[in-house]
């Protein structure tokens, strides 16, 4: 299941909006393994909104675009589907026999502002937004080069096949 609460009123937020952010997370998931139900909240907030939320759990006084809140744990370099692949979880990783993956928080605000800067669509933007923090729920990152391009690597997989790319 996934949770979309729109806590923003700066930005328009269609249904058809929201129906295609949660097409592009399921797809995400899916092309990334996982075949079990499963949760992912999404708060949409404005930019003082997300700030605030970087200051407390980053400790980074900035606006951002989108942050990431995952529930499970990975070592290093390793990925959701490296790792619990086959449903290789355990129960208590379950609600309701969903398997909770965590948290995106997403500034409709700074995404609006960056489909402007970078000349591409607002629908373009919280599809590449929304498939980085997806990422970020199952285990990559980009800190190191290598795991970076990895990260960019499924990205652009994944965006390709809703006929969306990179500019």
């Amino acid at each position: 299941m996934i949770y979309v609460e729109n806590m923003q009123n700066k930005i328009n937020w269609s249904e058809e909006e929201e129906i295609n952010l949660k097409e592009v997370i399921d797809f995400a998931l899916r092309e990334e393994g996982l075949n079990h139900p499963y949760q992912v909240s999404v708060l949409l907030v404005n930019n003082d909104e997300i700030k605030d939320i970087n200051g407390k759990h980053r400790k980074i006084d900035k606006v951002t675009d989108v942050l990431s809140f995952p529930l499970l744990d990975y070592p290093e370099g390793k990925v959701f589907k490296e790792i619990y692949g086959s449903n290789n979880f355990h129960e208590s990783m379950l609600d309701d026999g969903e398997l909770v993956l965590g948290d995106i928080v997403l500034s409709l605000e700074r995404a609006m502002e960056q489909s402007v800067e970078y000349g591409h669509s607002f629908k373009r933007e919280i599809s590449y937004l929304v498939i980085h923090s997806v990422l970020h729920l199952l285990g990559y990152d980009h800190i190191k080069e290598e795991d970076k391009m990895r990260m960019r690597e499924r990205e652009e997989y994944i965006l390709s096949r809703f006929n969306i790319y990179r500019d």
